[in-house]
C-alpha cells in the first residue's frame, strides 16, 4: 500500500507543478471588437465587408481574416492582441471607408462606421490589392451592383422592372431575393441593392441545369434605423397609351397602383422592423383576332380586370453581437376576371381565376469562431388557386381560325412548399471552404379538370362548313388527387487561392428526387480564374460544371391522373358530329405513364471570358458559353398508328415519359459600363448577346412529328434568339430631376410550320410538310426604347445623420412625381404568327407586343 502510494506521488506531483507554472504564466488578456456599419440615416448594413490591420508590431504579428457583418449590421473580431488597428469597410453602393487609430483594450470595445452613399459607381473592394480584387467571384469582375441612383432609374411597375433588369443580365438569369428563389418582386422601395452576374461561376451550391444557374440577386432593406416610411400612388389610362394597330379602337385600359412602407427600430442595436402594403386594380384590353365561319374577320379590343393586393413584414433581431435572426411574411392575392379570351379565343371562352399565397421566411446567420460563418434559412410557401369557366358548353377550335364555346376549366389546387438549407463557410490559410445542404419538396392537394365538356378540333374552315372534325377529345374521370415531391442536394467546394494571381475553385454537389429510381447524381464543377496584372484590370476565367436537372412535379402529377383508370382521356379521330361519337368510339383513350427507368436530365457547361478595366470608370467583358444537354424530357407514343392502324386499338396513345432527348448551345456575351462620370452623374449600360441553340425535343410529353424519329426533329429550341441587345442610360439634367432610358432589340424568334391536319392519324396536329424542319421560319426583329423621368423636393432636416451632397436627397422629407413609360416610340414589334398552313392568317402577325403606355406616380417618404 505505501509503495502504491509513493508511485502517485511521484506521477501527480510534476503535473501539479507544470499546471503551476502554467498558471504563473497566464496568457496577456485579449480584446475584442465590434464594429457596427451604419448609412447616412443610422440604418445598418448587414454583410458589410470589414478588414482589420495592425498599426503596432503586437498587432501586425498575426493576421486577420477579412469579417462580414451579421444582419444587425455587426461584424465582430476576437482575440485581438490590444493596440491600435485599421479599419477599412466597404459597402455595395457606397463609399469605402478607411478608419485609422482604432485602439483595443482587453475586453469588449465598440466602434460605429458610416458609409456614405456613392453618386454613380459599380461594387468597389477596399482593403485589397488589384488581384485578389479581380479574382473575387462576387467582385467587379464578374457581377455588377446597381447603387440607390441606379435602382432609383428602373420602372416603378415590379413587372417593367423585372423585364429591365432580365435584359440587363445574361440569357437565362433569375431571381433570388435574400437568398431566397421563387419569390415575388420587392417593391422598388424595399430594395437595398441589386447585384447582376456578368458569367457563370459554377458555384457548387447552385443547383443548375440546362441554363447554368446565374443569379439577380436581390437584398431588401432592414428596418433598423430612425422611423421611415413612403406613399406611393401610380396611375395610367388609355388616354396616355396607344392604339393595337390590329383592332379599329384603342381599347379601354386603366392602371391604379397605391402603396405604404414603414421601417424602424424597436430596440436600438437589436431589433428592427418593416412592412410594406400595396394593391392593384387594373384592366387590361386584351386583342381579340379571328376569322369566322362566314369569312368575316372580327377585330376588337376586350376588358380583362385584376385585383391584386400584398402585404409584406419583416423582423429583425439579434440574438447577440455575433448571430441575427430575420422573419419575413408576405401575402399575396389576385383575382383576374376575363381570362383565356383574345387572339383566336372568343368572348365565350372568358373564365375567372383567383389566387393567393403566403410566404413565410427565417434565416439566421453569424460567425462560428473567428475562421466560421455559417446561414442557415427555412421558407414555408402555403396557398390555393383556383379557376371557373364563366360559359358551360364544348368547345369548338378551328385550327388559327377562331375557337368558341366555354373554357371547360374548374377546380383548382392547394400547395404547401418547403425549403431547408444551410451553408458553413470556413477560411484557412489560402483556403476558403464552403459545404451545405438543401431539402425542399412539398405536399399537393387538387381537383381542377379541364376539357371535361370535350373538344372537336377541326384543320380548317372549310372543314368546319362541311362538318368534317379531325378529332374529339374529352376528359373524363375523378379529378381529386393528393402527391407529394421532395428533393435533397448537398454540396462542398474550395476556393483555393493558388498565388496572389491565381485562383482554383473545385466542388462537387449530389442530389436525388424522390419521383425517379436514380438516387446518386454527382455534379463536378471546377473553375479557375487568373489576374496576370498587379493593377487587377484584367481577369480571366474559365470554368466547367455537369448539372443535373429536377423532373417537375406537375408531369408526375399527369402520370397520376390520366392512366386510363382515375381519368380517361378520350381521343377519337374523325369523329361524328354534331352527334356526339358513338359508345364504342369513346371507349378510346390517351393513356399517360411514367417510366420506371427515367433518370434525371444531365447537361455539360463550359464556358471562358475575361474582364477588363479600361479606365477608373469603364470596364468591357466578354464570355464564351458551350452547353450540351443530354438525357431531356419528351414523350414516347408506345400505341403509334403504323399505316393507320394502332397495334392496341382499345387505347389512343399511350405516351410515356423518357429521357433520351439532347440539345446545343453557344452563346457570346458581351458588356459594357460606363459609370461615375462627373457629367450630370451619368451612367451607360451596354449587353450584346448571340447565342444558337437547338434540340430535338420540344418538352416533356411532346412527341416527334414522324413516329419516334428524333433525327428529324433537330431544330432551334423556342427560345434560339440569335441576337440580343439592351442598353440603358441614366443622367440628372438639373438638380432633383432624374431622366433615364431602356432600350432593347432582339432579331426573330423561330416557329414552326404545320399542315393543320392528322396526318400520321395519332391525333396531334404537329405533322409538318415534306421536307420542312422543325422552327424553320422567324418572326421579324423587336424593339423598343422605354424612360423614366422624375423630380423630387424636399423640406424639413434629417437631423445629425444628414446626407452627403444637396438638394432633396439630404432633406428628412421628400417628394417625388415620376412620369415612365413603355415602348415610347410605339414600335410596332409583331408577334403571334401563325403556321398552320391551313390558317387564314397564315404566315402573318395576329398581335403586337406591349403599344405605348405611360404612367405617372407620386411618392411620399419620410
Amino acid at each position: 500500500m505505501l509503495k502504491t502510494c509513493a508511485r502517485v506521488i511521484v506521477v501527480v506531483c510534476p503535473v501539479l507543478l507544470a499546471a503551476g507554472a502554467a498558471g504563473a504564466q497566464a496568457p496577456a488578456p485579449k480584446g475584442r471588437l465590434l464594429v457596427t456599419v451604419v448609412d447616412q440615416t443610422g440604418a445598418v448594413l448587414p454583410a458589410a465587408a470589414v478588414t482589420m490591420l495592425g498599426q503596432d508590431e503586437t498587432t501586425r504579428a498575426t493576421p486577420l481574416p477579412p469579417l462580414v457583418a451579421s444582419d444587425a449590421g455587426v461584424a465582430t473580431a476576437a482575440g485581438l492582441a490590444p493596440g491600435r488597428y485599421t479599419l477599412q469597410v466597404e459597402f455595395p453602393g457606397f463609399e469605402p471607408a478607411t478608419v485609422r487609430d482604432v485602439r483595443v483594450r482587453a475586453g469588449d470595445n465598440r466602434r460605429t462606421v458610416t458609409l456614405r452613399l456613392q453618386k454613380v459607381s459599380e461594387e468597389v473592394t477596399v482593403g485589397r490589392d488589384g488581384q485578389t480584387s479581380g479574382l473575387d467571384p462576387r467582385g467587379n469582375a464578374f457581377s455588377t451592383v446597381l447603387t440607390r441612383e441606379m435602382i432609383e432609374a428602373l420602372p416603378d411597375d415590379p413587372e417593367e422592372m423585372e423585364a429591365v433588369l432580365k435584359a440587363m443580365a445574361p440569357a437565362g438569369a433569375q431571381f433570388r431575393v435574400d437568398g431566397f428563389t421563387g419569390g415575388r418582386m420587392p417593391p422598388k422601395s424595399q430594395i437595398r441593392s441589386i447585384r447582376l452576374p456578368r458569367m457563370d461561376a459554377f458555384a457548387a451550391q447552385n443547383h443548375g441545369g440546362m441554363n447554368g444557374m446565374m443569379f439577380i440577386d436581390i437584398m431588401t432593406q432592414p428596418g433598423a434605423g430612425p422611423l421611415r416610411g413612403s406613399l406611393d400612388m401610380s396611375f395610367q389610362d388609355d388616354a396616355l397609351n396607344a392604339r393595337n394597330p390590329f383592332t379599329p379602337v384603342k381599347g379601354d385600359e386603366q392602371l391604379r397602383q397605391y402603396g405604404m412602407s414603414l421601417s424602424g427600430t424597436i430596440r436600438p442595436n437589436k431589433t428592427s422592423f418593416s412592412m410594406n402594403v400595396g394593391g392593384t386594380d387594373q384592366y387590361t384590353s386584351p386583342n381579340l383576332l379571328a376569322v369566322l365561319p362566314d369569312g368575316s374577320t372580327v377585330s376588337d379590343s376586350l376588358r380583362s380586370p385584376v385585383d391584386a393586393m400584398n402585404f409584406n413584414g419583416r423582423l429583425d433581431h439579434a440574438l447577440n453581437p455575433d448571430h441575427a435572426i430575420r422573419v419575413s411574411f408576405n401575402r399575396s392575392s389576385r383575382e383576374s376576371r376575363n381570362q383565356g379570351i383574345g387572339g383566336f379565343n372568343l368572348t365565350d371562352r372568358a373564365f375567372r381565376s383567383s389566387s393567393s399565397t403566403n410566404t413565410l421566411r427565417l434565416s439566421e446567420s453569424g460567425p462560428l469562431g473567428r475562421r466560421m460563418f455559417t446561414e442557415s434559412r427555412l421558407q414555408l410557401v402555403w396557398g390555393s388557386t383556383s379557376n371557373q369557366a364563366t360559359v358551360e358548353a364544348p368547345t369548338l377550335r378551328v385550327l388559327d381560325a377562331f375557337t368558341s364555346g366555354g373554357a371547360q376549366t374548374r377546380g383548382g389546387q392547394d400547395r404547401f412548399d418547403l425549403e431547408l438549407a444551410s451553408d458553413l463557410d470556413y477560411v484557412r490559410g489560402p483556403h476558403s471552404w464552403r459545404v451545405g445542404g438543401l431539402i425542399e419538396g412539398g405536399r399537393y392537394r387538387s381537383d381542377d379538370i379541364s376539357n371535361y365538356l370535350g373538344t372537336y378540333t377541326f384543320a380548317s374552315l372549310d372543314d368546319y362548313r362541311a362538318g368534317r372534325p379531325s378529332s374529339y377529345t374529352r376528359r373524363i374521370g375523378d379529378p381529386n388527387l393528393t402527391y407529394s415531391r421532395w428533393q435533397a442536394g448537398l454540396y462542398v467546394q474550395d476556393d483555393w487561392r493558388v498565388s496572389r494571381s491565381l485562383m482554383l475553385s473545385a466542388g462537387v454537389r449530389t442530389g436525388f428526387q424522390t419521383l425517379v429510381e436514380d438516387q446518386v447524381n454527382l455534379s463536378p464543377r471546377v473553375n479557375m480564374g487568373w489576374s496576370p496584372f498587379r493593377s487587377g484590370k484584367l481577369t480571366l476565367r474559365a470554368g466547367y460544371g455537369y448539372f443535373y436537372d429536377w423532373v417537375s412535379g406537375d408531369l408526375y402529377k399527369q402520370t397520376l391522373l390520366v392512366d386510363g383508370f382515375r381519368q380517361r382521356e378520350l381521343n377519337v379521330a374523325n369523329p361524328s358530329y354534331p352527334a356526339l361519337p358513338d359508345e364504342g368510339a369513346t371507349s378510346v383513350t390517351n393513356q399517360y405513364l411514367w417510366s420506371d427507368d427515367l433518370t434525371l436530365p444531365t447537361s455539360h457547361r463550359m464556358s471562358a471570358g475575361g474582364d477588363r478595366q479600361i479606365t477608373p470608370n469603364q470596364r468591357v467583358n466578354v464570355n464564351y458559353t458551350f452547353g450540351w444537354g443530354q438525357g431531356l424530357l419528351r414523350g414516347r407514343n408506345l400505341n403509334t398508328p403504323v399505316e393507320g392502324v394502332r397495334p392496341d386499338p382499345n387505347l389512343a396513345n399511350i405516351l410515356s415519359l423518357v429521357s433520351d432527348a439532347e440539345a446545343r448551345t453557344h452563346s457570346v456575351n458581351v458588356g459594357w459600363n460606363l459609370t461615375k462620370l462627373e457629367w450630370k452623374r451619368a451612367f451607360f449600360f451596354v449587353n450584346y448577346t448571340w447565342s444558337k441553340s437547338d434540340t430535338n425535343t420540344t418538352g416533356a410529353f411532346s412527341l416527334p412529328a414522324n413516329g419516334d424519329n428524333l433525327d428529324t426533329e433537330w431544330g432551334p429550341s423556342g427560345g434560339d434568339v440569335r441576337h440580343r441587345a439592351s442598353a440603358s442610360f441614366n443622367l440628372s439634367p438639373i438638380t432633383n430631376m432624374s431622366l433615364s432610358l431602356n432600350a432593347r432589340a432582339q432579331s426573330g424568334s423561330p416557329y414552326n410550320i404545320t399542315t393543320g391536319r392528322d396526318d400520321n392519324r395519332d391525333g396531334l396536329f404537329n405533322d409538318r410538310p415534306a421536307g420542312v424542319r422543325r422552327n424553320s421560319v422567324r418572326t421579324s426583329a423587336q424593339w423598343d426604347l422605354g424612360g423614366r423621368l422624375s423630380y423630387s423636393w424636399g423640406f424639413g432636416t434629417r437631423g445629425q445623420s444628414g446626407g452627403s451632397g444637396g438638394g432633396a436627397a439630404n432633406k428628412r422629407f421628400r417628394i417625388e412625381l415620376y412620369l415612365s413609360g413603355q415602348n415610347l416610340l410605339n414600335r410596332a414589334n409583331y408577334v403571334g404568327y401563325s403556321g398552320v398552313t391551313t390558317s387564314p392568317f397564315y404566315g402573318q402577325p395576329t398581335n403586337v407586343m406591349n403599344p405605348r403606355r405611360l404612367q405617372m406616380g407620386i411618392r411620399f417618404r419620410f
